[in-house]
């Protein structure tokens, strides 16, 4: 009697190599699903930026080269007229110097009170959490009640400053009348408000730094201010580069502040602390213009983007000279 034993049945192929299957799909479909769905993932995105950003971006161009009344609409087309009118304007220039008095006062600290700051954080702390948090804590409230309150501390008969000056026998400073001054107490609204916001960017950058380098360096004896000056900061560039660039916007943006810093909101009786965007709503809301206040727009644009362009070659240059 012969005993015949079974065949063992082929394995089945796997999946991926099967013939008509790829991603996950079958034939046609599948090739569609694989080639087609990164597209309609990363679509909303970019659907989002083209309604909410470019088109808007557009459209002021376009209204920035006609006469364009808020009630009449489109008029005539001007070409550069409007952007001469606004940059040959002395409203215009002395909206400009404030602004970029303001960007300055508050960026330049900012930025390194908050390198400082996440300095200081990435120690080990006790309640290190509760720490982290409370430096977030003024990014959390609202602008305008950031600068209601910090426009009382710095009025000029009854402001808190001012009565500690007197307290240690030092006059009075006009924070609303003098030019200067006004520029002081808005751009300490703006670091109030944003300095632990970019404390905690930093700091994010801070702790993925590999801790053996420390290490090598508190064993060659270098000291705790030494490993952040040669460790620390020259492997924070690209973050500081992000930094400074959102600072740059932001900064040249300003208009809650200095919007809300009087009762009035026109930026000073004689446009002391007059930034370029209250400029732009005072053209666009108050004197009906919004050719004007749209070239406004436009040249705010420009100057944001050469003075981003600026701080980035300034910031690959050093990185280049530094790595020779």
């Amino acid at each position: 009697m012969t005993v015949t034993t079974p065949t063992p049945a082929p394995a089945p192929a796997p999946v991926a190599d099967r013939p008509g299957r790829r991603g996950g799909g079958t034939g046609r479909w599948g090739r569609w699903d694989h080639r087609v769905s990164p597209y309609l993932y990363i679509a909303p995105f970019f659907l989002l930026f083209f309604v909410t950003g470019l088109f808007p971006l557009v459209y002021t161009g376009w209204v920035a080269v006609h006469d364009w009344d808020q009630i009449m609409g489109q008029g005539e087309f001007v070409g550069a007229e409007n952007f001469v009118s606004v940059l040959t304007s002395e409203d215009f220039r002395r909206a400009l110097v404030n602004t970029v008095s303001i960007f300055v006062l508050s960026s330049v600290p900012q930025v390194l009170a908050a390198l400082a700051i996440a300095g200081l954080l990435d120690h080990h702390l006790r309640a290190a959490t509760f720490w982290r948090m409370g430096v977030l804590l003024p990014y959390v409230v609202a602008p305008v009640a950031v600068a209601l309150i910090f426009s009382n501390l710095f009025a000029d008969r009854f402001g808190l400053i001012n009565a500690l000056l007197d307290t240690v026998g030092l006059e009075p400073v006009r924070w609303h009348s003098d030019r200067l001054a006004s520029h002081v107490a808005i751009a300490t609204m703006v670091n109030f408000r944003w300095t632990g916001y970019n404390a905690l960017i930093l700091l994010a950058a801070m702790q993925a730094i590999p801790r053996d380098l420390y290490e090598a360096a508190a064993i060659d004896g270098a000291s705790g201010l030494r490993r952040f000056v040669s460790i620390t900061v020259p492997l924070l560039r690209p973050t500081m580069i992000f930094v400074i660039i959102t600072s740059t916007i932001g900064g040249l943006q300003i208009f809650d502040e200095p919007k809300m810093y009087d009762q009035f909101g026109r930026g000073g009786a004689d446009g002391q602390w007059q930034t370029l965007t209250l400029y732009l709503y005072e053209l666009g809301w108050t004197r009906a213009d919004f050719g004007r206040a749209s070239a406004v727009a436009v040249l705010l644009f420009l100057l944001i983007v050469v003075i981003g362009v600026v701080n980035f070659v300034i910031s690959r240059r050093i990185a280049s000279e530094e790595s020779r």
